[in-house]
């Protein structure tokens, strides 16, 4: 459009190339065509402005935060330096860099790499009515499906018959999962096949394996044992999470080259949190770097204790508390938490500050032995969103830090403890209950170190 120019009389000529459209307007819409054309820059500006604040709400009050970080991203930056002093490493990518690191490190005497318990499979948003997905964990591979009417169900992914992914490709019939290869049938609940579409009659002894699954406070948990043993105990509903009561606000993943052990072990480990996690959340997460002085007017000052639980075994309770302080002096934020373990995977966080409450959960599954999917979800009342997702976002920043040491670290079965150091034996005794006499132990293999 050239031009437009409107007459007192309502009457306005819109100018085209090559030719003039006369048209006569009712007066509202002269009156917006005059508003606009007369509309001062800075009305536009603060529209604009308008727009962008409006965008920035939603974004941290109504969309969940999803922070996802690979291996790669988190641990390794300092390979990019050039000042690691490994010859190997000159001219190679990160990811390289980062494989070859795997490879180099040395490992030390591990304990089983797949302890028995209940794991993460999937979130439960992951997986909607009439879905399967696979899923590698724990040494095995695994076909999730959720039926129409809600219910879930783990099977051995590999058909019997001829070793077809079921979970690819495979589609769910009522409360069977059907293999894409040959059309066979299994019931979710039990595994047995229930139709050959080109047999006269089903084998009896035709089944695949089924895995003991459970799915609360938004996961799907697999039960694993070396033993075959079944479950005795599992992980509860938290009401105001099952009720929909709290929202949901948010989640983060990382994976971690790591043994599995590493990272529950944090729970006893008291003294780590005032050394690593004392300096400024916003000095980031890379260590080298987190006592920058420019990020020193706050500190972050931790207590703890860690003891197991004397009523439920499997269970182990860690309560600390959390400050923030101006200039190591003017406490500004409170913070206690309520850290109970359940398991060998699976950690619920009740956070309690003077805003009010929220959860953290956080499952481990192990991807392969020495690689390890870490997932922290939040939930708290719906006038705690912004809060919520701070609080992931400084949550995810100080699980980077402890990352960057899991990544590079040697497992050491008979540590050098000092007498503050013995919740770090008490946590490691009562962990050792999830390992039993079939457990599966590490095998190195040198030309399998990628993920």
């Amino acid at each position: 459009m050239d031009s437009l120019n409107v007459s007192s009389a309502g009457f306005y000529k819109t100018w085209w190339p090559g030719h003039v459209l006369d048209q006569h307007l009712p007066p509202c819409v002269f009156n917006v065509a005059e508003m606009v054309i007369n509309t001062q820059p800075y009305t536009w500006m603060q529209i604009l402005l308008v727009v962008l604040v409006l965008g920035v709400l939603y974004y941290y009050l109504v969309l969940p935060m999803n922070y996802v970080k690979n291996l790669s991203e988190v641990g390794y930056g300092h390979l990019l330096d050039g000042g690691v002093g490994l010859a190997q490493l000159k001219g190679k990518t990160k990811r390289e860099m980062v494989r070859e690191v795997r490879r180099m490190r040395k490992i030390g005497s591990l304990p089983p790499v797949y302890p028995n318990g209940w794991f993460m499979l999937l979130e439960s948003d992951n997986l909607g009515p009439g879905e399967v997905k696979h899923v590698a964990a724990l040494g095995e591979n695994f076909a999730v499906f959720r039926t129409q009417e809600g219910v879930v169900h783990v099977l051995d992914a590999y058909c019997p018959h001829l070793g077809a992914n079921m979970a690819v490709g495979g589609a769910v019939r009522g409360d069977c999962l059907e293999c894409p290869f040959h059309g066979w049938r299994f019931k979710g609940e039990d595994g047995k096949c229930t139709t050959v579409p080109y047999s006269e009659k089903v084998p009896d002894f035709a089944k695949v394996k089924r895995w003991t699954s459970y799915e609360v406070n938004k996961f799907i948990f697999v039960w694993y044992h070396a033993e075959g043993e079944e479950p005795n105990w599992r992980p509860s509903p938290i009401p105001q999470i099952e009720s929909g009561e709290w929202k949901y606000r948010g989640r983060n993943e990382f994976l971690i080259n790591s043994h599995i052990e590493e990272i529950p072990e944090n729970g006893g480990d008291v003294a780590h949190l005032n050394a690593i996690h004392a300096p400024n959340v916003m000095a980031g997460s890379d260590l080298r770097f987190i006592e920058r002085l420019v990020f020193s007017f706050a500190r972050h000052v931790w207590s703890a204790q860690w003891q197991p639980c004397a009523d439920a075994p499997y269970q182990a309770t860690m309560h600390l508390h959390h400050e923030v302080r101006l200039f190591n002096k003017v406490p500004v934020v409170n913070m206690d938490v309520r850290a109970e373990q359940i398991g060998p995977a699976y950690v619920e966080l009740h956070l309690k500050s003077s805003f009010g409450t929220m959860t953290i959960l956080q499952t481990v599954t192990p991807v392969e032995p020495l690689l390890q999917k870490l997932v922290h979800r939040i939930y708290c009342p719906p006038l705690l969103s912004l809060f919520a997702t701070f609080t992931l976002y400084a949550e995810s920043i100080m699980v980077e830090r402890d990352i960057m040491v899991w990544n590079h670290k040697k497992y050491i079965d008979k540590p050098l403890l000092v007498k503050e150091d013995h919740s770090i034996r008490r946590h490691r005794r009562w962990y050792s209950q999830f390992y039993s006499e079939n457990s599966p132990q590490f095998s190195f293999q040198k030309d399998n170190m990628d993920w």
